[in-house]
């Protein structure tokens, strides 16, 4: 494996940087665990791994609802109550027994308003020798903005975090979090207020009016959507439009599309529409009152873009921790790296295939560009599937994975693209929905983008020499691959046909030249 020790010194890292994942600083975030006590549910998270983008070692969820009846008896939920501590003893020892104490554990809305919050606090420590931090809003919308900036790093726009009794918003600048307010618009709080439907939307009309004078708008306003009610949401916007890949984190939305699902929502039968998408009865009961609020935020704060963020406080917990030269690096590349560097044959050969096939894309943006160095990373870490299967595995991998900066369009295409590097002819098969996401153009740079891959997997030496350099030109439809010495014994038969077939692909002829 190709780490940061003195022998990396001599090697031109280029575009990738030298890998962090390694340095004692990064190796200190291998498991990390937090708690995050919530209005609705408390949720134990352990990170594995000091990639930039997080991967979940472990992740449970229990539905508690402390939370609920606040707004009128002032308490925590006595049962809520009663099912918290018991999930919080029962992640003690899951954490003691994976190595991982102490853990970090917060709690939010219903735990600092409530007047028995601190005593609830006081008895997790006596019971369970977890100290919880009880967060004010303002600190939990930092931290939930600052989980937007583990997936997006350098993002600007406004970060709206839902809970069951608040919701927060903080403003997103050149990758730093400004502004912050918080409300009591969380769904277990509208719904104590009397008065029926019509109050409660006067209600959270007013309130919206409020955060946005406090909040202003941002000039080409991107809308990032944190928690579980607006998740739920989606994946109900998801079912309405009959979206064939269901992964959450990145999903965009549109403001006439809230519009559309919020009446899709009224017209349903919930428990059915619950069923088709998999939302859990607590968490269904709330997206009435959810949808409410965010159709009152979108026509407020009028969003370009809207997007769904998988990634929140507990996350914004992780990054908090995390060295500024690493929250710095691109989650998508130090998540493909740290793959190939535990799963790959020969782990450092995606950034040498990166240089070989990026002359194929001359006009290919910053974006495009770190589609390719992720797929050439990830282009042999599937190598222990069936051979059978061992595209099929590569494509569900790219478009299902817990990658962080990712557009779903940008999934498929980089699954595609590995198809492409372990098959000829891969079939669309019950992949065609998804490839029917990208047009012609896209298509067909992502096969060329896997034949290039695929024939650069036949030429490799070591992690560190390059095979030989590939040079496009369109005016006279040439392919020209130029081999080093010692790649030349590797270019035989099937590494030929490999190369005939990526000049047919680019509508052209390959010419081949061999070291003197």
């Amino acid at each position: 494996m190709l780490g940061p020790d003195s022998s990396d010194d001599a090697i031109d890292w280029g575009g990738f940087g030298r890998p962090l994942f390694e340095d004692a600083a990064a190796m200190g975030l291998g498991r990390v665990g937090v708690i995050d006590v919530g209005s609705n549910s408390v949720r134990m998270v352990v990170f594995d791994g000091a990639a930039r983008s997080p991967a979940y070692f472990y992740n449970e969820k229990i539905m508690c609802g402390l939370g609920a009846g606040l707004s009128e008896s002032g308490r925590l939920n006595p049962e809520g109550r009663v099912r918290a501590l018991s999930a919080i003893r029962r992640f003690a020892a899951l954490a003691e027994g994976m190595g991982i104490t102490p853990l970090t554990a917060v709690a939010t809305a219903a735990v600092r308003e409530a007047s028995d919050g601190r005593d609830f606090r006081d008895e997790v420590e006596r019971k369970t020798g977890i100290k919880i931090w009880i967060i004010d809003g303002r600190e939990e919308a930092r931290l939930s903005a600052q989980g937007v900036l583990l997936g997006w790093p350098g993002s600007y726009g406004l970060v709206c975090d839902i809970g069951g009794s608040s919701l927060e918003l903080a403003d997103l600048a050149e990758g730093r979090v400004g502004r912050r307010v918080t409300s009591p618009l969380g769904p277990l709080k509208l719904r104590d207020i009397k008065g029926g439907k019509k109050a409660k939307k006067a209600h959270i009309n007013e309130v919206m009016t409020q955060l946005h004078t406090e909040m202003g708008t941002p000039s080409a306003m991107r809308l990032f959507l944190v928690g579980g009610s607006w998740r739920a949401i989606a994946r109900i916007d998801m079912e309405r439009r009959g979206h064939p890949l269901t992964v959450l984190h990145e999903y965009r939305m549109t403001a006439r599309q809230v519009s559309k699902t919020a009446d899709y929502i009224a017209k349903s039968d919930l428990q059915e529409l619950r069923a088709k998408c998999h939302i859990s009865d607590s968490r269904m009961s709330l997206v009435p009152l959810a949808i409410l609020v965010l159709k009152s935020l979108v026509r407020k704060f009028k969003p370009k873009d809207i997007a769904i963020s998988s990634y929140g406080i507990r996350e914004g917990m992780l990054y908090e921790q995390m060295p500024r030269e690493l929250r710095e690096r691109d989650p998508l590349i130090e998540a493909c790296r740290f793959a190939e560097s535990k799963d790959a044959r020969l782990p450092g050969f995606g950034r040498i295939l990166y240089d070989f096939v990026k002359p194929l894309f001359p006009r290919a943006n910053w974006q495009r560009k770190r589609i390719i160095k992720a797929a050439c990373l990830l282009h042999d870490v599937s190598w222990r599937a069936h051979p059978d299967y061992r595209a099929e595995v590569t494509f569900d991998n790219a478009t299902r994975a817990n990658l962080g900066g990712l557009k779903h369009y940008e999934r498929v295409f980089m699954g595609l693209a590995l198809m492409y590097r372990y098959t000829s002819k891969p079939g669309g098969g019950r992949f065609s929905d998804l490839i029917d996401m990208l047009d012609d153009r896209q298509i067909k740079d992502a096969e060329i983008l896997g034949r290039a891959m695929r024939l650069g997997a036949m030429l490799w030496v070591d992690g560190k020499q390059d095979p030989g350099t590939l040079k496009w030109k369109p005016k006279s439809g040439e392919l020209h691959l130029r081999l080093t010495k010692n790649a030349e014994p590797l270019f035989g038969e099937v590494a030929e046909a490999r190369f005939n077939a990526l000049a047919t692909a680019l509508n052209g002829t390959g010419k081949v030249k061999f070291a003197k």
